[in-house]
């Protein structure tokens, strides 16, 4: 969930580091912090809140600028408080090492109570001044440092990436990973260890992927990976990153998040490369080739990913004739389902680093069912460990509330149904073309409507900053639009927001209903329209507050409601215009109202912790 940038080459490495945590900020934090080595002493500097207050400490430092190794972090707290004190770099305490941290030492208690009685004394509350001083105490007993690093992870239990600093080895960095990503960047007389390609892709594009059990230890001039069991060297692809720094900048937007917003055009027409065939009227999915077609299909997925999930469930389907249960997954992990051998887990998670995500995958596997990852992220733990993968190509995603991402898994999971609607003969002829090109035709028509939502929001989002409670209706796939609404609002605005199904109101919430109550309505004007529109006159006649998401034919209907026009697509493809309209309304709300967009309170973009 932090940040990690680490390191070793021929030029300052506070300024390179600093740089690194910039980029990293996306990821949620609470404090800062850096170390470097100088004239045999490892100098610490950290800080609580933004990244600006360690600048402004590591500026009046002494000469950080001297060291050519160092290492940064940002932290997201798990153990302890959000202080300067918690933060990392941690270091040992005879000074001789420094550590920082990602994730989360299950078992520091029993070592930390170990370590106390051997006299150690600790000054945080977190687990890995824990780890730092376990290291230390192994290093009495091991020949070398890295031997001291091995043995103290070994001990170690829970999900984690790690990177260590020694003060006998002033141009040395070991990192390992387990069950949190962690990768290296190879440069021209310098190497870099990171947790996300963006902390050095200014300095190198060349990048190794590294996998559970990994150790690297790098140097201005050398890499080389180990592992972690027996230390004997691996062999490991350095791949090269397509995508440039300036994919990740804002490019004139006030936010990341409105940026991605708007970038959702191109994100579908990205999806969809390559993979429809609009002459000869087919979906072409060669990552699925060879693949037996599932006699169920269970998607697992956190957040976000689930609505996506639950979203394209009746896709799948109605188009694609396969069962489909959509599940959750921090509960699947500790079920016990029942899965069939021909059944197909899909699993979905924009950085393919989601904890609780990676874990259903291990229960799939276990259950000895084939696995499918919808992810966004080259490289990433998810990729690399399904039998299949499907990247969703939405480029990289900076603001920690999910947008494009979302988009692009709608998007391929509607390729998939309608590919497996299009292999079972249930698709066929002329339909197929028509649903091909309709689906072809969401991203200009979706461009040429984006300015005019961005100006018509404006108006909508003050009612919903103004309110305290607000409820997001919508039945069928809409419903899980609503659900996405209601996260979106709630991520970014703190207010309040809950989401059901519609039909679902009379059966208890009606009751919250007042003239403070605000309700947003999706309601399109297709086969459930009529439901819909029922379940807003229920909220109308006891004067609730509504704003109703509709289209033309919809809008005779709505009287007394303010409505807001989906711009005119197919169905189900109106989806992907309403999706943009529910997170233009969290922006807007969000924005007016003063918050960290980008970052949200108590957020992180990628959960790799439980």
């Amino acid at each position: 969930m932090c940040g990690i940038i680490a390191y070793a080459g021929h030029q300052p490495a506070t300024p390179i580091v600093l740089q690194g945590l910039r980029r990293l900020e996306y990821r949620g934090y609470d404090s800062a912090g850096l170390a470097f080595i100088q004239q045999g002493i490892i100098h610490s500097i950290k800080a609580s809140g933004k990244l600006d207050a360690l600048v402004d400490k590591t500026s009046v430092s002494s000469n950080p600028l001297l060291a050519t190794c160092g290492m940064g972090h940002t932290r997201w707290a798990t153990h302890g408080v959000p202080n300067e004190i918690n933060a990392h770099p941690h270091l040992s305490n005879d000074g001789a090492f420094a550590l920082v941290h990602n994730g989360i030492i299950e078992n520091y208690r029993e070592l930390k109570d170990e370590l106390i009685a051997k006299g150690y004394v600790f000054y945080s509350e977190t687990d890995t001044e824990v780890l730092i001083n376990l290291i230390a105490e192994c290093r009495k007993s091991t020949p070398d440092n890295l031997r001291a690093f091995q043995a103290a992870v070994k001990r170690a239990q829970g999900a984690f990436a790690l990177v260590l600093l020694c003060r006998d080895e002033p141009e040395t960095i070991y990192a390992t990973r387990k069950s949190a990503p962690l990768l290296a960047g190879i440069g021209a007389g310098e190497n870099f260890v990171a947790s996300d390609v963006t902390a050095f892709l200014a300095s190198t594009r060349r990048v190794i992927f590294l996998d559970e059990g990994d150790i690297i230890r790098i140097t201005p001039n050398s890499y080389q990976v180990l592992s972690l069991e027996d230390l004997r060297p691996l062999e490991k692809k350095i791949h090269q990153i397509e995508w440039d720094i300036q994919s990740a900048q804002k490019g004139g937007f006030k936010h990341f998040m409105l940026k991605e917003i708007c970038e959702q055009p191109q994100v579908l027409r990205s999806a969809l490369a390559g993979r429809v065939d609009l002459e000869a009227g087919r979906v072409r999915l060669p990552e699925l080739e060879g693949l037996a077609r599932p006699s169920r299909l269970r998607i697992v997925a956190c957040g976000t990913s689930y609505n996506a999930g639950l979203w394209a469930s009746s896709l799948l389907e109605e188009w694609g004739r396969i069962p489909c249960v959509v599940e959750i997954a921090s509960e699947f992990r500790y079920r016990k389902p029942i899965l069939g051998r021909d059944e197909l887990v899909i699993l979905i998670s924009q950085s393919g680093e989601t904890a609780d995500t990676l874990a259903a995958m291990q229960v799939a596997r276990e259950c000895g069912c084939a696995t499918l990852g919808l992810c966004n992220v080259i490289g990433s733990s998810l990729a690399r460990e399904v039998d299949r993968v499907i990247y969703t190509q939405a480029g990289p995603e900076i603001s920690v509330a999910s947008t494009k991402a979302l988009c692009s898994q709608m998007a391929l999971l509607t390729l998939l149904a309608l590919y497996w609607g299009q292999e079972a003969g249930a698709l066929e002829g002329d339909r197929l073309k028509k649903l091909l090109a309709d689906f072809s035709a969401v991203a200009d028509t979706l461009e040429k409507h984006l300015p005019k939502l961005r100006v018509d929001v404006e108006l909508f989002s003050l009612r919903v900053a103004a309110a305290r409670n607000v409820f997001f209706l919508g039945r069928g796939r809409n419903y899980a639009l609503a659900l996405e609404g209601a996260l979106k609002l709630k991520e970014l605005s703190y207010i309040h927001a809950e989401a059901y199904a519609a039909g679902e109101m009379k059966h208890g919430p009606i009751a919250l209903i007042d003239p403070e109550f605000l309700t947003i309505a999706i309601a399109p004007h297709d086969e459930l329209f009529p439901k819909t529109f029922s379940n807003i006159e229920e909220i109308a006649a006891r004067s609730g507050p509504i704003l109703a998401i509709t289209e033309n034919g919809g809008d005779k209907h709505l009287r007394g409601e303010i409505k807001w026009d989906i711009p005119p697509l197919a169905d189900p493809f109106t989806s992907f215009a309403i999706l943009p309209m529910l997170q233009l309304l969290s922006y807007e709300a969000a924005s007016y109202l003063g918050k960290d967009v980008d970052q949200p309170r108590n957020l992180a973009k990628s959960v790799t912790v439980e």
